[in-house]
């Protein structure tokens, strides 16, 4: 019998890399994962800190990034292709997917990092353009990925809707407002039910509340608890029975120049 093969695997929108390049520090020496997928780095290419990345050891990297805004990357300990010809999703060429096979020891892994469209303040594609492109994003990405092999796949991400009712502080009170509308929780459940399985929710029940989001603007964020679940990591079905722990990092949101999002842990232990 084969020994089973551990792997670890961290999202966080860390909302700017060279802000927080200390945090993620800290993140790599005290939770070691193998690998990291990061959102909002807003740093272009150029610039792109890898040296001081490799230092931590991660020596395979993948990014895109712009300036001030957006950017996605995949930091890896394992070797990484980048998967190439992937859309230009609403033609907008804002940095807000890349994706990789990573070369795991149990088999290559087909990993995707989003970083999908906030969609402003109002929940009304007449009067709100950023909430167009948000639905309409996430309908694109949909329809793409109906088109592709779904198996051995993980798809993690800041996704910017909370879909279920305890994804959200109160369901009621946030119907309305963007993240948590219906035509948003919609359309994301539909990305979902493609052929993937919310792997946080495999582990906290659906009625148990959820989150990875805390503004900015509660000043006490623990006691007013006034969260939602942004972040995610989603499997294909024949991951999922190699699925083994996950944890949200409360505490990071106390770390010094907090990110407004935490990171997620997923674990895998693969047969």
């Amino acid at each position: 019998m084969r020994d089973a093969l551990p792997m670890r695997l961290v999202t966080w929108n860390i909302n700017s890399l060279r802000l927080r390049l200390p945090s993620l520090e800290k993140l790599a020496a005290h939770l070691l994962p193998d690998i990291i997928c990061l959102q909002e780095t807003k740093v272009p290419d150029p610039l792109f800190p890898a040296d001081a990345v490799r230092a931590m050891g991660y020596e395979h990297l993948h990014y895109k990034g712009m300036k001030s805004y957006n950017g996605v990357a995949i930091l890896s300990r394992h070797p990484v292709t980048p998967l190439e010809q992937l859309p230009d999703w609403h033609g907008k060429e804002d940095c807000r997917h890349v994706g990789a096979l990573v070369h795991l020891p149990s088999g290559p892994l087909e990993l995707h990092d989003f970083y999908v469209p906030a969609g402003g303040d109002i929940p009304d594609i007449e009067t709100n353009p950023k909430f167009a492109h948000k639905l309409a994003f996430v309908e694109e990405v949909t329809e793409w990925f109906t088109t592709r092999k779904r198996e051995r796949s993980v798809l993690v991400g800041d996704f910017n809707i909370a879909p279920l009712e305890h994804d959200v502080w109160s369901h009621k009170q946030l119907l309305n407002v963007v993240s948590h509308t219906p035509p948003e929780t919609e359309r994301l459940t539909k990305w979902l039910d493609v052929g993937f399985v919310d792997a946080m929710r495999h582990f906290i029940p659906a009625d148990e509340k959820l989150y990875t989001w805390w503004s900015y603007r509660n000043q006490d964020w623990k006691k007013s608890n006034r969260g939602r679940r942004l972040d995610h990591v989603w499997v294909t079905p024949d991951l999922v029975a190699d699925l083994s722990g996950m944890t949200v990092v409360r505490e990071a949101r106390d770390w010094e120049k907090p990110s407004d999002h935490v990171p997620v842990v997923v674990d895998f232990s693969f047969s």
